[in-house]
């Protein structure tokens, strides 16, 4: 029997016999009986704790019906008590989630007004960093690999970069050139302003890739070419790896428009892979590009550009504002972002 606390024990000493004796209809009914009159009295917490502890015994005997339900009901408490983001409130949702397991729609819709909750009361826009870095590496375990990466993307930490890199070199070997999943890490991150993700992830990628497809090394070049003293390129027989590391590179020594030598590399960079075909020359990854390019280059976008989809997918996904809402103000960064203050880093 779980711990009970004194406020909450009048009630959860009802609720719980009748789940352990097989009467979950009737817990859960009672479950929601106390939990709406303490939450109308004010009594929040105490909502709050008979609402989690009678979702958590319900999940465990398999009843993710009423255990979702309560769990709804306990984010609605949350969000009447004004309840902020931190390890306790985040704790007792990812306990929730993760008993709910991962049949049905029970789990997704937990996880939707979770993160939903996190960004209303936390830090993050795009919902509380460390609760998209926990469903992502759920989701990951469970083999849902498109679940799970734009929670990986959304939290922008730098386990959560090296676990998206490990999760698209499993995804890639199922089918699909290793470059199309690279850009799927790298452009996001880069989009986001966040560096340290975006170098984190490729080296990650690269590391792991290699180490499992060794034929992908170029034979003019079978180890790193050291670039500084703390970043090198691995060069491969796959045109989009390459791509991806300068362009991570190139990135991190932006400075807008100061630093000219390096608007004209990514000008470069850009018109060179592009030149060869493929995904890099696609209209949404060029779009993507050119974003990436006024924000970290301040090179203009052309005039007659038209919307971007896959960006304003992203940038809704990752925090930014969401489409139809009139062009946004352009974005810029500064060189300093490569540093351990980065945005959206732990």
């Amino acid at each position: 029997m779980p711990a009970i606390s004194s406020s909450s024990s009048r009630a959860l000493n009802a609720i719980l016999p009748l789940v352990a004796s097989g009467q979950p209809y009737e817990a859960h009914q009672k479950a929601r009986t106390f939990a709406s009159r303490y939450s109308k009295s004010g009594q929040y917490d105490t909502a709050i704790d008979v609402l989690f502890q009678s979702a958590r015994e319900l999940l465990k005997v398999g009843q993710q019906g009423s255990g979702t339900d309560l769990t709804l009901f306990l984010l609605e408490v949350y969000e009447s008590k004004g309840e902020a983001v931190d390890d306790e409130s985040r704790g007792r949702l990812t306990q929730l989630i993760a008993l709910t397991g991962s049949s049905g729609s029970w789990r997704k819709t937990i996880i939707d007004r979770s993160i939903s909750w996190s960004a209303r009361h936390g830090d993050c826009p795009a919902g509380d960093r460390d609760l998209h870095h926990y469903i992502g590496e759920l989701l990951y375990k469970d083999g849902a690999f498109d679940a799970a990466e734009p929670h990986f993307l959304a939290s922008g930490k730098r386990d959560s970069a090296r676990s998206l890199a490990n999760m698209m070199v499993e995804w890639s070997a199922a089918g699909g050139t290793p470059g199309i999943f690279a850009l799927r890490g790298t452009l996001p991150y880069l989009q986001n302003g966040n560096i340290v993700g975006a170098r984190t992830f490729i080296s990650q990628f690269m590391a792991q890739v290699i180490s499992s497809r060794p034929n992908l090394l170029s034979p003019l070049q079978t180890s790193p070419l050291p670039v500084t003293s703390t970043s090198e390129i691995t060069h491969t027989t796959e045109p989009v790896l390459n791509f991806c590391q300068l362009a991570v590179l190139t990135c991190q020594r932006a400075n807008g428009e100061k630093n000219k030598v390096m608007r004209e590399s990514w000008v470069r960079l850009c018109g060179t892979y592009q030149a060869k075909g493929g995904v890099l020359a696609a209209k949404e990854v060029r779009m993507t590009l050119q974003e990436i390019a006024t924000l970290y280059f301040a090179i203009p976008p052309p005039r007659t550009q038209p919307d971007n989809p896959l960006g304003a997918m992203l940038s809704s996904m990752l925090g930014g504002g969401m489409p139809g809402g009139g062009a946004p103000p352009r974005r810029m960064l500064s060189p300093a972002m490569s540093g351990p203050s980065a945005l959206g880093l732990d």
